[in-house]
């Protein structure tokens, strides 16, 4: 009972933020069963992504800056863009901008709940260290997700060389995010709590920020704004 308690308290942080992304979506709602199959990429390239960096870190040593922006942002990000971008960038669903950060949080949130469930399995894991796993972890692999999206979102409706150019930040800008918090939290210092708080509390605020710019840029706002017109 003690198991299935804290699995549960595991998955949770997952599952409320997948919910409170897909509820942002103020214009047209993607179908939910698409987000879960997104969800369930997340889950499954966990085990890939475990392969690669076990072979990196024999290969290349544990050195704390190498980690933090190569072997664990760097495979954890690329290989979510190489998903999102093969699989979710020229599908149908992927009609409007926000369609972009949804699926990559999507993506992202599915990684992090098998991470966070195999941290309580094989840790002497608590409810309070799940809760500032879930502030923590979980929660920064939504927000980099958010800065994945909202540039392919913009890559998707974009034109010319532009296309390009947000591709490569779509990619580039998470693994520096997700870099910079690998990079502290591996760091040792006793103060690394102090430099923690503000990054997140940045990459929310910057995140939010997005979520409102790609919702902006719907090609459904102004349908419905006709439609409210009518009523």
């Amino acid at each position: 009972m003690l198991l299935l308690s804290i699995l549960t308290a595991a998955v949770a942080p997952g599952i409320s933020l997948l919910m409170y992304f897909y509820l942002k979506d103020r214009y047209d709602a993607e179908p939910i069963s698409m987000v879960i199959r997104v969800f369930l990429l997340g889950v499954l390239i966990v085990l890939p992504i475990m392969v690669i960096q076990r072979g990196l870190l024999i290969w290349l040593g544990d050195h704390n800056f190498l980690f933090a922006f190569g072997i664990s942002a760097g495979v954890e990000e690329l290989v979510k863009w190489f998903v999102l971008y093969h699989i979710i960038y020229n599908h149908t669903e992927f009609d409007e901008p926000y369609d972009g950060i949804l699926y990559a949080v999507a993506i992202s949130l599915g990684f992090a709940t098998v991470e966070n469930v195999l941290y309580a399995i094989f840790q002497p894991a608590s409810f309070g260290s799940l809760f500032v796993r879930a502030l923590l972890p979980v929660s920064g692999h939504a927000l980099f997700g958010i800065t994945m999206g909202y540039y392919l979102g913009k890559a998707k409706f974009a034109q010319g060389a532009r296309v390009k150019q947000f591709i490569l930040l779509s990619l580039s800008l998470a693994v520096v995010e997700h870099g910079v918090y690998d990079w502290i939290m591996g760091s040792g210092t006793v103060y690394w709590i102090w430099f923690i708080v503000p990054l997140m509390a940045y990459l929310w605020v910057k995140g939010m920020r997005k979520i409102n710019r790609a919702n902006a840029r719907s090609p459904f706002r102004l349908l419905r704004r006709e439609e409210e017109v009518k009523l």
